[in-house]
């Protein structure tokens, strides 16, 4: 049985940063890993934050004291944060960090920088991070953030406390989201697109979010019963409308779309994504093989892996929807 506080979501990350701000051991160097949307970043921050709090209540910052509200205010000189410049953190970055923090250290106060996207450091702005990790400034602390824990060098994951942030059940995120306000039908979607309820929320106030969901509903209908009228909708409404942009999702609300064929053939109607359409989909599921709805949910991986290799996306998608039709 689970206990409740295995119930919370990313208890493992917690207990670890909890017990080391509560028994005041901190590591010189934190790795906090795990999917996108998990709050990585949110706890990185929190941490942070009761490193510096003059006044820590069990381990988490009281918010009211000096310290604390220069952090809120984005006032709080004493933490680094670097990001990709382009698709890389490049090594100038850190250089430039290691000069920071070697000056500011002359006083002894608490330093802390925070890397974001991790992995995307190149190996030379790594093996420079490596250098300062195995030769840590005191009080100096490193948050390191990352989504995929493999792209990094070994070194650099053996001389950091690994934070770990786990995929949350969508199941959980969806009452959650719920309870937070969010319209059902819309949560549905977005707790199956991401992996944690930051991401997730991230999705939902996104612009056009219902509109997109909406038209990936007509493409859905149109792509295996009406392929001229998909070929249109696509052209007038994707292409030419507000959500060109929008390509990416629109091909994983369409994957999703699929899996729900899938779905009801497999008698999982408390599954579906698109719960609204279950009269439709009852009455369509049918009309193609299991296999033939694997199939079109391999056809719409396949036009995201080409639009991914810079194919024009309109050809792209023109070409899944005749695969589509074709079955």
């Amino acid at each position: 049985m689970k206990t409740e506080e295995t119930l919370t979501p990313q208890w493992k990350a917690k207990r670890i940063l909890h017990h080391a701000l509560t028994e005041q051991r901190i590591s010189h160097a934190y790795l906090f890993e795990g999917p996108s949307g998990t709050g990585k970043l949110a706890a990185a921050n929190a941490f942070a934050k009761a490193l510096f709090c003059l006044q820590p209540v069990d381990g988490k910052a009281c918010d009211s004291c000096q310290e604390c509200r220069k952090f809120e205010h984005g006032n709080q000189s004493d933490v680094r944060y670097i990001t990709p410049e382009g698709q890389s953190i490049k090594i100038d970055q850190i250089r430039q960090l290691q000069r920071d923090l070697s000056y500011r250290t002359t006083a002894n106060r608490q330093m802390v920088y925070i890397i974001e996207q991790a992995e995307k450091m190149t190996i030379q702005a790594a093996n420079s991070l490596l250098k300062f990790l195995e030769e840590p400034i005191s009080p100096v602390v490193a948050l390191l953030i990352t989504s995929n824990e493999q792209a990094m060098l070994p070194t650099i994951r053996s001389r950091t406390m690994r934070v770990p942030f786990t995929p949350l059940a969508p199941e959980v995120m969806l009452e959650q989201l719920i309870a937070e306000g969010a319209a059902p039908t819309l949560a549905r979607a977005a707790v199956q697109l991401s992996s944690g309820l930051d991401g997730a929320r991230a999705i939902l106030e996104k612009n056009g979010f219902a509109e997109i969901r909406t038209l990936v509903i007509q493409l859905g209908k149109e792509s295996i019963t009406k392929y001229t009228a998909a070929m249109i909708t696509a052209a007038q409404k994707l292409f030419k409308g507000d959500f060109a942009d929008q390509i990416e999702l629109v091909l994983q609300l369409l994957l999703l779309w699929f899996k729900d064929m899938t779905q009801f053939q497999a008698g999982r109607q408390d599954k579906l994504v698109f719960i609204d359409q279950l009269e439709w989909i009852s009455a369509h599921a049918f009309s193609r093989s299991f296999a033939g709805w694997i199939a079109c949910m391999e056809h719409v991986l396949e036009a995201d892996k080409r639009m991914k290799a810079n194919v024009t996306p309109q050809l792209s998608f023109e070409q899944l929807l005749v695969k589509l039709q074709e079955g």
